[in-house]
């Protein structure tokens, strides 16, 4: 990859996460010295006091990130958010499928078997979840807890289904 391609895929990704301003883009190269366990870090555009992420491009010309440590438990915190964010709009959208008379109440049957099937589980994080059919299972064992529609219908009398 030669420098112009590398300079603008920095850019590309600088325009991405939100880095407009040539000044607040740090671009270090890697380079080798006489000793193989020792490279140096020259700056190549930017500053030492620049936010992050600063661009790497080490002796092979890959670009590399590099932030700290702060910055990293952040972002590892908002992607775990963010899979919990997921998780729970999925159990919702799932819940109000299934037409439940009571979604505080199904969401926390669903949630106590969640966790049950956690505390069975030897890797708790392992737990592979099929959201569908927990709540399927949930209507067999609990149908009191959702709408019979086919109870409704076999229930009404032909001049309520007219009216």
């Amino acid at each position: 990859m030669d420098e112009i391609t590398i300079y603008d895929k920095i850019d590309e990704l600088s325009k991405k996460i939100g880095i407009e301003d040539e000044s607040g883009k740090t671009i270090l190269e890697v380079e080798l010295t006489d000793n193989p366990d020792v490279k140096s870090l020259n700056l190549k555009s930017g500053s030492w006091e620049a936010k992050e992420p600063w661009f790497v491009i080490d002796e092979k010309k890959k670009i590399h990130t590099l932030v700290s440590l702060d910055t990293l438990t952040k972002m590892v915190n908002n992607l775990k958010n963010l899979g919990q964010e997921n998780f729970e709009l999925k159990l919702e959208k799932t819940i109000w499928k299934y037409l439940p008379v009571d979604f505080g109440d199904v969401w926390v049957v669903a949630m106590d078997e969640i966790k049950n099937m956690a505390k069975s589980s030897k890797n708790a994080k392992a737990v592979q979840l099929d959201i569908e059919k927990l709540i399927a299972n949930i209507k067999k064992k609990h149908p009191s807890l959702f709408v019979d529609l086919k109870g409704l219908y076999n229930n009404a009398s032909p001049h309520d289904m007219l009216s």
